[in-house]
């Protein structure tokens, strides 16, 4: 591959609280090569810096020669953080980093454009440019998950609001008398209808119907405590009663805090990622169904709710995609 083609790639890296992936993203969107290596997460920021250099240098191995690609490095990481300056501030997923400059960091040894944003918020802007939402103007994208990250897109560009803390709508309240999320607040969708919520409900309908028999359990070896969403979900599949009632459930959870977005937003396209959306993508018609029931906005069934392009490879898709065009953290 000549300079010149290289010159269209970019390095999208996705940190986590357990890995780091990297990988060379071509103008198209397409991920051609990519490495995971262990994050050490709750070890020094030192090493945990080196667990990013690691995964780009395993990346810039496998096509040698190609050092213009090295000058543009766009990073998800987990929130918050400082979408201006690239500083990670206090994520609780990797605690090795508070108030780390990891953008200054990684522009000192490679040099380069360095882009640094949550990972839900570029994401979205990656279905946005190349996946589910390309063709869209307003895009609300969502990932459903062990929690609910979200982001804005508005004409291909994050909305930040005022100081780059917006778009947190995994904490957005649909049930002020619910139980307390992480977060602090009571009743937030996160706390309801994320992956972690699923399990949890499912564990709690085995224990207050002991005598009823479900997939869940069999699946679980018999242990409750070690039913989760995925469960869930392979139970569903093979058709159980009562992984169905817990998923319906969560769908009109759902649904409600989705009406909500709506009215607010009124997007284009509503993207759906994550592991739970996939899962789910059997009841968006469900959703579909109940949403006139919990949206103001009359038009809102011609809003299209689709599943995202990139599954599990989203955070180096929306690491390139910082690096595709302006931003307002710039």
């Amino acid at each position: 591959m000549s300079q010149t083609e290289a010159s269209t790639w970019t390095i999208g890296v996705d940190v986590g609280g357990t890995k780091v992936a990297a990988g060379f993203v071509d103008s198209n969107g397409e991920i051609q090569k990519h490495r995971r290596v262990p994050m050490q997460s709750r070890g020094t920021a030192e090493e945990g810096l080196a667990s990013v250099t690691s995964a780009i240098d395993e990346v810039l191995r496998l096509l040698p020669g190609l050092e213009g690609a090295a000058r543009r490095i766009g990073i998800c990481a987990p929130g918050p953080l400082d979408p201006h300056t690239g500083v990670i501030l206090n994520p609780p997923n990797v605690p090795c980093w508070r108030n780390f400059p990891l953008r200054a960091e990684i522009a000192k040894r490679y040099g380069g454009v360095v882009k640094v944003e949550n990972d839900a918020k570029a994401a979205g802007l990656a279905e946005a440019l190349w996946g589910a939402g390309k063709g869209y103007k307003n895009v609300f994208y969502a990932t459903l998950g062990t929690g609910i990250g979200t982001g804005i897109l508005f004409d291909k560009h994050i909305y930040h609001g005022r100081t780059g803390a917006a778009a947190e709508g995994g904490h957005v309240t649909i049930d002020h008398n619910g139980p307390r999320c992480t977060c602090g607040k009571r009743g937030c969708i996160e706390i309801l209808g994320s992956g972690t919520a699923i399990g949890k409900r499912a564990r709690a309908k085995l224990t207050e119907i002991a005598a009823r028999s479900s997939a869940m359990l069999q699946l679980a070896g018999g242990d409750i405590n070690a039913v989760t969403s995925e469960t869930v979900g392979k139970a569903y599949a093979a058709g159980d009663p009562l992984a169905q009632e817990v998923l319906l459930e969560t769908v009109e959870l759902l649904t409600i805090w989705l009406g909500n977005m709506i009215d607010l937003l009124e997007p284009d396209v509503i993207i759906l990622g994550g592991g739970v959306a996939a899962m789910l993508s059997s009841l968006i018609d469900e959703i579909r169904k109940q949403l006139p029931a919990w949206c103001i906005n009359s038009r809102c069934l011609e809003i299209p709710i689709v599943i995202a392009r990139y599954g599990a490879e989203s955070g180096i898709a929306g690491g390139a995609a910082l690096c595709t065009v302006p931003s307002a953290a710039d």
